[in-house]
C-alpha cells in the first residue's frame, strides 16, 4: 500500500469510527496483526524442525544402506545430530534420577480405625435452634 491509501483508510475510519472509538480499533487491530505474524513464526519454526527431522531421517536410512561404513560427511553430521538429539531428550531425566529421592511414604493400613472426629455444633438459623 501506498503513503495515500494509508491515508484514506485513516480518515474513513476516523469518519466512520470517531474519535473516540479510533484509538480502541487500530489496538485491536494492531494485536490482531501481531498475533497472526506470532502464529505465521511458530508455525514456520513447526515446519522447518520437520523438515528438519525429515531430513535427518533420510540420511539416517542411507547410512543404514550402507552398513554405517564409508559415510559421506552429511551423514556423520546427521549421525552427530540425531546422537546429541536423543542426548538432549535423556539429560533431563538423568539429572532428575541421580538427585538425592526421599523415599515414599509406607501405605495406610486399610483395617487401621480412622481417626476421632470431634465437631462442634454450629447454629446458623436461631430460628431453627432455641436454647
Amino acid at each position: 500500500m501506498s503513503f495515500w491509501e494509508l491515508v484514506i483508510i485513516a480518515v474513513v475510519a476516523l469518519l466512520v469510527l470517531g474519535p473516540e472509538r479510533l484509538p480502541g480499533a487500530i489496538r485491536s487491530v494492531s494485536g490482531f496483526i501481531r498475533s497472526v505474524k506470532q502464529f505465521g513464526q511458530q508455525m514456520q519454526a513447526e515446519l522447518n524442525d520437520e523438515l528438519r527431522v525429515q531430513d535427518l531421517h533420510e540420511k539416517l536410512k542411507q547410512a543404514e544402506e550402507k552398513g554405517l561404513l564409508n559415510l559421506t560427511s552429511e551423514e556423520k553430521q546427521a549421525m552427530a545430530d540425531l546422537r546429541q538429539a536423543a542426548a538432549d531428550v535423556t539429560s533431563p531425566y538423568a539429572s532428575t534420577s541421580s538427585a538425592k529421592v526421599e523415599p515414599p511414604l509406607p501405605p495406610a493400613d486399610p483395617l487401621a480405625p480412622l481417626p476421632a472426629v470431634v465437631s462442634d455444633p454450629v447454629v446458623t438459623d436461631d430460628k431453627k435452634h432455641k436454647s
